[in-house]
């Protein structure tokens, strides 16, 4: 039988509080620690905790460009057992990216082996992989010996770690980071490092110097898999000043002849993060399903660098018109989010702009300035202190070879003969036999008065702050010369261009040929495109329990418009509807409309032409046919209502019929010419609503048409004209018991 034991009657092990208090205080901490610890870069040195950690082990392993390189795996171990007690496979992660010249445009980590490629493949193991710090890594860890930055326990006490790092250049904005959080994230481009110290440098100078002069140094990102840039200027300085906005970036391509007026389009360069695996897959779809119709061919000839090779569809295609065409398209363009949300100095995460970053950069390699000056202080000072000692035996050698030979406790005897410190007297008593020469007392009295100078320029710098910030540009311009513009980093890789204007939907009704179709619609939304005329309709073949629902010739040139029963346009290409080989693909996959919506019309797009469309509450209005045009998956709201009628408007009159049977006739212009809206009233009912409407010329007469198919003229149509909104009168003997004028 087993005895539980009940808990303590003092209840220190129950703790009782309402639930919602539990929960929110501990998601609090735990959204605390992923803004603090894991997603948000700190705005000083521009890092997150685990790549802080992955470069302090490195260095503390003496990782350094000159040394030979040691395994991933050794690092990560280093890393995950004193530092970062989080999964190795994150870890090393974070490494491969700080390796990854397509992904860092300063690598902080020299990756030797299989780091990844920019087509996606992923990298090798760490166990095969090696890796040493790269010398913009070095600029980063510059001072972290002496002083620079605060220190703090290690998660179990044992080590320290940095809270900062040195960070000789302008690291958050030179490499960028991104990042989620709880409640926030971050995106922040890379940069070019000789522009933003030329942007710092203008600072130190111009302290009162605006976004719009930063830029001048600034031009905007930079970005390590080149490309174009086509963001407007306002846009970017806008970006720049708010912290928010976006990028637009484009592949970089020439035009390469191929002989005989032939050519192919070259692409060198991709878009920042864009995998050129998945890009080449993009545009093989593309072809595949007739949605870029200039395009003919794409391949990969891709070696150490990018050649994607892209054909057209024909030599006559312009390039320009079919690099645009592919830019809308296709990941050939993209644009960058910017957020650039950090840490400050006291951890508190904020969107800075361009400005405030660089100032609070510049605060921070002031500060390590400072606490640099004031650990070399202290090592002079205490040299100094043992030279003076050394400097009081060399005057008194005599007398101290006495002491150290004669006396029982030397130390102390000489501690009180000369008045001299502890610290003193070992010097003295550790001094070798062969270090009493004159030149060495010459020696010491030399570096005396060379560690006196410079103990003196040290004090008066700290008293100085324009000393202090001279020399901070002093630094920058150290780390401008190995970051520079004249070095294999340092040459700007993102161009500057604006976008040309081109009407690229044109140039693709241009080019694709114009063929006769013929557009099938299924009851249940299975569309699909048959080529030419379909002589007999009821030899089509559709999915069990489906049946015909429009039959529309169209061309290929066509734009298809669908009416929905809630009022929306939506808008098709004829080239790009599926083959009629089979039964079609679903029409609601192609455009965003809800299953409870049906489908009442659909028509070739015609410009010019108009439409009338009217509710089944009785209102319509005149639609100009242009309006209709949708390019949106959710398509464009036009009339306000269930929908009743459409129909070409192609006559001067106009009759309706509502539930109730009777029919009103009134000429047509007496309907407004709307974009969109409810329209005006066509008809009243006392109960139910409009049922169809027939446009009509009175110099041709009305007709309609009964149940067998055959066309009854109507030559007392005049009868039936009235004012509009009137309630009409009662159909004419004959008329379908449909109540419509043609058969749905």
């Amino acid at each position: 039988m087993t005895v539980h034991t009940p808990p303590p009657s003092d209840g220190d092990r129950i703790l009782e509080e309402p639930l919602t208090e539990a929960l929110s205080r501990r998601y609090l901490a735990y959204a605390l620690s992923t803004i603090t610890d894991r997603a948000l870069p700190d705005v000083r040195d521009g890092l997150k905790p685990v790549h802080r950690r992955l470069m302090y082990a490195m260095h503390e392993m003496r990782l350094n460009p000159e040394n030979g390189a040691k395994k991933c795996a050794r690092v990560v171990g280093d890393v995950m057992g004193k530092f970062h007690p989080h999964g190795d496979q994150s870890i090393y992660d974070a490494m491969v990216r700080m390796a990854q010249t397509f992904a860092q445009r300063y690598p902080l980590v020299d990756g030797q082996g299989n780091f990844g490629n920019i087509d996606g493949d992923n990298a090798a193991a760490m166990r095969y992989t090696e890796c040493k710090l790269t010398a913009a890594a070095v600029l980063l860890m510059d001072g972290i010996d002496e002083d620079a930055v605060d220190f703090r326990p290690t998660y179990d006490g044992v080590e320290t770690e940095p809270v900062v790092l040195p960070c000789g250049f302008p690291n958050l904005l030179a490499n960028g980071s991104a990042g989620i959080a709880v409640g926030m994230a971050t995106s922040i481009p890379p940069h070019n490092a000789a522009e933003l110290i030329d942007a710092c440098l203008l600072l130190l100078q111009r302290p009162e110097a605006t976004t719009a002069d930063l830029m001048q140094r600034v031009l905007g990102p930079d970005f390590p898999t080149g490309g174009i840039i086509v963001e407007p200027a306002a846009s970017l300085l806008e970006t720049y000043e708010t912290g928010r906005g976006g990028v637009r970036l484009r592949a970089r391509w020439f035009k390469e002849d191929t002989g005989r007026g032939g050519y192919q389009i070259v692409v060198t360069e991709v878009p920042y993060q864009v995998k050129k695996a998945e890009l080449v897959e993009q545009l093989a779809e593309l072809i595949e399903s007739k949605r870029a119709p200039l395009l003919g061919d794409v391949r990969d000839e891709s070696a150490e660098d990018v050649r994607l090779v892209i054909e057209p569809k024909s030599r006559n295609v312009e390039p320009e018109m079919l690099m645009e065409s592919l830019f809308k398209l296709s990941a050939l363009e993209n644009r960058f989010p910017v957020n650039m949300n950090v840490l400050d100095a006291r951890g508190t995460p904020g969107v800075m702009g361009l400005k405030q970053i660089l100032v609070a950069f510049l605060a921070h390699r002031r500060e390590v300035l400072v606490r640099r000056a004031r650990h070399r202080l202290a090592k002079i000072e205490a040299r100094l202190h043992v030279l003076d000692g050394l400097l009081i035996a060399y005057l008194n050698l005599d007398e101290v070879i006495r002491i150290v030979r004669y006396e029982d406790e030397p130390k102390a005897k000489l501690i009180a003969a000369f008045e001299l410190t502890e610290l003193q007297a070992d010097a003295i008593l550790n001094t070798r036999l062969r270090q009493l020469a004159k030149l060495e007392e010459m020696e010491i009295r030399r570096e005396h008065a060379d560690l006196a100078e410079e103990r003196d320029g040290i004090v008066g710098m700290l008293a100085d702050e324009k000393m202090q910030w001279k020399l901070v540009g002093g630094g920058l311009a150290d780390a401008r010369a190995v970051l520079g513009a004249g070095t294999v980093l340092g040459k700007r890789r993102s161009d500057f261009a604006e976008a040309p204007q081109v009407d690229t939907e044109a140039a693709i009704e241009a080019f694709t040929p114009r063929e006769p179709i013929t557009v099938i619609l299924s009851q249940k939304g299975w569309i699909r495109a048959a080529k030419g005329a379909v002589d007999d309709p009821s030899e089509l073949k559709y999915k069990e329990g489906d049946k015909q629902g429009f039959i529309v010739p169209a061309f290929t040139t066509d734009k298809l418009i669908i009416l929905s029963s809630d009022g929306r346009f939506f808008t098709l290409e004829g080239s790009k509807l599926p083959s009629a080989r089979g039964h079609g693909e679903p029409v609601r996959l192609m455009i965003d409309l809800d299953d409870k919506v049906d489908i009442v019309d659909v028509f070739p797009f015609k410009p010019g032409r108009k439409r009338v469309l009217a509710s089944k509450a009785g209102y319509g209005f005149v639609l100009p046919e242009d309006e209709a045009v949708s390019q949106r998956r959710a398509g464009k709201q036009v009339l306000n209502g269930d929908v009743a009628v459409s129909l070409e408007a192609a006559g001067n009159h106009l009759a309706v019929i509502g539930d109730n049977g009777k029919i009103l006739i009134f000429p047509l212009d007496e309907l407004p010419e709307m974009p969109r809206g409810k329209g005006v009233k066509l008809q009243a009912y006392r109960e139910g609503g409009l049922r169809d409407a027939l446009v009509f010329d009175k110099d041709a007469g009305a007709a309609w048409i009964d149940a067998a198919g055959r066309t009854r003229d109507w030559p007392d149509w005049k009868d039936w004209v009235g004012r509009r909104s009137a309630a009409g009168r009662l159909a004419p003997k004959g008329f379908p018991v449909t109540k419509r004028f043609r058969p749905k």
